[in-house]
């Protein structure tokens, strides 16, 4: 009599994680670009991202790890200094300002230490986790682990500048 009882919550939560894992797996078959476009709080990197010409490198296999600043750390930049990079004279620079937010592999939150890691574009970020918090040069980590099928992106407050 208890399992007839049981069957119905049984069903009901088989039923709830089925939907949960394909809602799951559905976003993470979505690529880095696709993914940060439907973020909502991406748009000003996914413009710079097409006006460099890396939408096919960032849609291909990877993996790649994104620390992706928000359209308010875009919004921080002095003025007129977005508008001069997404110039088409500008691209190259831009490229090497958008891949220098870029490192080879995916690294999720919990596998982030204390550490100097090379970038796509060739130069070092510093990355320091400490009580729980997550720097990268001084940027701060704000959203961590949006998983995507090439890689994984994590958000950050300020755009980063390679020297």
């Amino acid at each position: 009599m208890k399992i007839n009882r049981l069957l119905p919550l049984l069903a009901f939560a088989v039923t709830a994680c089925w939907s949960t894992a394909q809602a799951q797996s559905t976003y993470n078959s979505k690529d880095i670009v696709a993914v940060a476009s439907a973020a909502g709080n991406c748009s000003t990197l996914v413009t710079a991202i097409k006006a460099a010409g890396l939408v096919e490198t960032l849609q291909g296999p990877g993996p790649f790890t994104v620390f992706a600043p928000t359209d308010e750390a875009f919004a921080k930049l002095p003025k007129g200094t977005l508008e001069d990079l997404l110039k088409p004279e500008n691209k190259s620079k831009l490229a090497s300002i958008l891949t220098y937010h870029v490192v080879p592999g995916k690294v999720m939150a919990a596998d982030v230490k204390t550490m100097m890691a090379k970038t796509v574009n060739g130069e070092k970020l510093d990355i320091n986790a400490m009580d729980g918090a997550v720097t990268v040069n001084k940027a701060n980590v704000t959203k961590t682990d949006i998983a995507a099928s090439n890689g994984v992106i994590h958000l950050i407050d300020t755009v980063l500048m390679p020297n």
